[in-house]
């Protein structure tokens, strides 16, 4: 059988950065089904310092499902997360509930374009970059964009929530 060919555009997160006139770069590469980290996948396969390649992570904060934007080279610090929104306590979110919402598959959610816009919250580490990569929307296709553009399209609070 084909494959079904890509809709032209891209993904809903390329949409949305080409739609909102943000200046974006596309870095795509061979993912590879076996790897254990998809964000280390990334920042080896494209030679960036994994300080500045970022996850999206879900997690459920409250009761309320939460993003969390933080460096592949760390770890979530999900109390941080919790008090950056107002919140007693988090805990990852069920990876089901967060596909369901987001439209995106684990291991290639981005913060752009979600299905259902969440309260999202970057590692005040990004600012410290003028460019960091988060997924575009699939794995193996990342989105290099400024820290402000993508705190601005989110509607990001920057807070100290990623750990080493």
């Amino acid at each position: 059988m084909a494959k079904k060919p890509r809709k032209p555009g891209g993904t809903p997160a390329t949409v949305a950065l080409t739609a909102a006139g943000t200046e974006f770069t596309v870095h795509e590469y061979a993912h590879d089904p076996a790897s254990a980290s998809y964000g280390e996948e990334a920042a080896e396969a494209l030679g960036v310092s994994p300080e500045r390649v970022f996850k999206t992570l879900v997690a459920d904060v409250d009761g309320e499902l939460t993003v969390a934007v933080v460096p592949v080279a760390g770890k979530l610090d999900l109390k941080a997360l919790a008090t950056a929104v107002g919140g007693k306590r988090a805990t990852m979110a069920d990876p089901a509930a967060a596909e369901r919402t987001t439209g995106y598959v684990r291991g290639g959610i981005s913060p752009l374009g979600q299905r259902k816009r969440l309260p999202t919250v970057l590692d005040e580490s990004a600012a410290g970059h003028p460019t960091i990569c988060v997924s575009a929307g699939r794995r193996g296709l990342e989105v290099e964009l400024s820290p402000s553009d993508l705190a601005a399209l989110t509607s990001a609070v920057l807070a100290p929530i990623g750990r080493a």
